[in-house]
């Protein structure tokens, strides 16, 4: 381990009420791990009938959207950039859902239902296949049981629920 400012061997060293953390005698500091955050977005057309899911290029399963959060960004502007960038359309509104690690990329995942606006989809470099759904398919679609994405999709198909 080695700090990310200055590049120095870390050391662990006790902190009350933290335990053992990496520690820089150069810089002087506690030097938390870090780990990247992204947004998960399940994208709903603007009556809230419809999701859009996604196959990324090279996959067969379809998902939600997904991005990294940039150093320097919020979540709130990743979302507008991330869908711009996947599917050529632009976020209208969107809600925090929740948070969940995702283990496997070892990040922070941020839900979100986001509202898209009405439009011809422009697929992305990442994307192969874009495609709306009922609800059901949704769910059938999503196949990661137990997952961060199965829980994005739970949570945004009750937002829309609760509304109608």
């Amino acid at each position: 381990m080695f700090c990310r400012d200055c590049g120095n061997k870390l050391s662990l060293r006790f902190l009350e009420n933290e335990g053992l953390v990496p520690y820089c005698e150069h810089c002087g500091k506690y030097k938390f791990p870090f780990f990247p955050v992204a947004v998960s977005m399940a994208v709903v057309n603007r009556a809230e009938s419809k999701v859009l899911l996604a196959k990324h290029a090279g996959e067969d399963e379809y998902k939600l959207f997904a991005g990294y959060v940039k150093k320097g960004e919020s979540a709130e502007k990743t979302i507008p950039r991330e869908l711009k960038e996947e599917i050529g359309l632009g976020a209208v509104k969107w809600k925090y859902l929740g948070s969940r690690f995702h283990e496997a990329k070892d990040l922070l995942m941020l839900g979100f239902l986001v509202v898209a606006e009405d439009g011809e989809l422009s697929l992305g470099e990442e994307i192969a296949e874009a495609r709306w759904c009922t609800p059901d398919e949704a769910r059938e679609l999503v196949v990661k049981r137990s997952s961060a994405a199965e829980f994005f999709l739970n949570a945004a198909l009750g937002e829309i629920k609760h509304k109608g």
